[in-house]
């Protein structure tokens, strides 16, 4: 018997051959694949090049979700132009429109959320404010504007001005006041704008917002450049998107995980992330891990074949 045979020997019913044990743990673990990324359950990966989709949901696929998701999501609008006619009130209580800003001087980072957020809002804008520190070569009302829109219309130019002067604090860079723009409005106005960049929120039962972390690069004309997602935004990313905003550039996303914010669970009396699609990913990762362990056990078995000395030929005693 051969060592890859003692290896994989049943004892009783033979040796079980290597390609034996891959077909038996793919036959095991393919359904459960399939399974994580069913169309039933959707998928955590998106293609969002051009609208193409990784095994993308199906249309009901907000059917499944928590009601306190529905219409949650980000939708991509690249090369899209905004609705500069859009007319908001800056932290100085003065009417300006969308076009007084992005004015075809320079590109935008925009931002979109709410003041008053006890999560993600104030998270996806403080790191951005680290990524921007950065950036030692761009600076904000010099080669960039910050624009951040509250989409709860109860809030007004009082907390827009008091976010503004904790980040110019913070920032703390000659002229960057002419590139600071904190935002509030009318509920249509900023619901117009969302649905331009693609940014779905929803109202929660107890007045705090659903909605996903993102920043949206606009070039100087108005265009959806790049969505950078998350609440990780390094220095040289945010140099590289703001250049790429700056020439008019239109960027693509290879692969998109949404972070949702303000799921209130009204039996714990708490917010909390949504899990699911983390969990998918755990999944799906756990599956892979277990077909390459069986791979490699696979190929270490026939290499030891294949290395393995031919037994001496036998040969009968001269008569």
């Amino acid at each position: 018997m051969t060592d890859m045979e003692r290896t994989t020997s049943t004892g009783s019913g033979g040796p079980v051959r290597p390609a034996a044990m891959v077909s038996w743990t793919l036959a095991a673990v393919l359904p459960i694949l399939g399974i994580l990324l069913s169309p039933a359950t959707g998928a955590p990966l998106q293609e969002a090049d051009g609208g193409s989709t990784l095994n993308a949901p199906p249309s009901d696929f907000n059917d499944d979700l928590p009601d306190e998701l529905q219409g949650v999501d980000i939708i991509e609008h690249l090369d899209e132009r905004l609705p500069l006619d859009l007319e908001f009130v800056n932290e100085q209580g003065e009417a300006v429109r969308l076009g007084d800003i992005i004015d075809g001087t320079r590109p935008a980072i925009l931002q979109m959320g709410y003041y008053r957020c006890p999560m993600l809002c104030d998270l996806v804008l403080n790191q951005a404010m680290e990524g921007l520190l950065g950036v030692e070569d761009l600076t904000a009302g010099k080669d960039f504007d910050l624009v951040s829109v509250s989409v709860n219309p109860e809030e007004g130019p009082d907390i827009a001005e008091l976010k503004e002067k904790g980040y110019l604090l913070r920032y703390d860079r000659p002229g960057a006041s002419r590139g600071f723009h904190f935002l509030t409005g009318p509920g249509e106005n900023s619901k117009a704008l969302a649905d331009a960049v693609g940014f779905g929120f929803a109202r929660q039962e107890d007045g705090e917002y659903a909605h996903a972390a993102a920043l949206f690069i606009i070039t100087p004309d108005g265009r959806i450049s790049r969505y950078l997602y998350g609440v990780d935004y390094q220095p040289k990313t945010l140099r590289f998107a703001i250049m790429e905003g700056s020439e008019g550039r239109i960027g693509s996303t290879l692969q998109r995980f949404i972070l949702w914010c303000h799921v209130y669970d009204p039996d714990s009396g708490s917010y909390h992330l949504f899990a699911f699609r983390v969990m998918q990913l755990g999944g799906v990762a756990t599956v892979l891990v277990m077909v390459c362990g069986v791979g490699l056990l696979w190929l270490r078995d026939r290499n030891r074949v294949v290395q393995s000395p031919s037994p001496a030929p036998t040969t009968g005693n001269d008569s």
